[in-house]
């Protein structure tokens, strides 16, 4: 199939009541990735803000919320200050120094991770959760990491991550080259 056709099937999916309740999935947490070729990231983010528009309207008993965990750090940063701090410190220290300053300041993995508790927060019953921004976001963030403490707190209703790289129902690979982790919780969304 080709990105479009992929694409066309999520909507469906994402109204059938089965899919809502998380039934049929042998009691696991209905975590979900749709991976792309990172070239078509374009396209999905296109299609993400269609099928917003599709279910998130008054007449909707669900809701989609979509969470750029890029946007996230930027607002989680700005809101205590550290933002333009964070440039200047980049400029002064390099990357890889930042980068582990920004991980300590989300608390990032630790059991008041602050992009966990953004999450968390703004998540109702109704609601299907998207995951995007993954590529913008990494390497502070990595996908199965996010993952993993998420399925810690997140476990009532269906959440998508979309990913730009390949997902083999086992191997995470952003932009179809980095070696995440393996990460086996997650169901394909709908097979390439």
């Amino acid at each position: 199939m080709n990105i479009y056709e992929r694409l066309d099937k999520i909507l469906p999916k994402l109204q059938e009541k089965r899919f809502r309740e998380n039934k049929g999935l042998g009691n696991e947490i209905g975590y979900y990735i749709f991976d792309y070729d990172p070239s078509d990231e374009l396209i999905v983010r296109e299609h993400i803000k269609f099928i917003k528009q599709k279910i998130n309207n008054e007449n909707s008993v669900i809701r989609i919320k979509d969470f750029n965990l890029y946007e996230i750090i930027l607002e989680i940063l700005d809101n205590k200050g550290y933002l333009d701090k964070t440039f200047e410190m980049e400029k002064q220290k390099g990357t890889d120094r930042t980068i582990n300053a920004i991980k300590k300041t989300l608390r990032l993995t630790q059991n008041n991770d602050l992009v966990v508790q953004y999450i968390r927060e703004r998540v109702g019953s109704n609601d299907i959760v998207f995951l995007t921004g993954i590529g913008r976001a990494w390497p502070i963030i990595r996908s199965h990491t996010v993952l993993n403490t998420l399925h810690a707190v997140i476990d009532s209703v269906p959440l998508i991550m979309f990913f730009p790289g390949v997902y083999d129902g086992l191997e995470l690979k952003l932009f179809d080259e980095i070696k995440d982790d393996n990460y086996y919780r997650a169901f394909r969304l709908i097979e390439r």
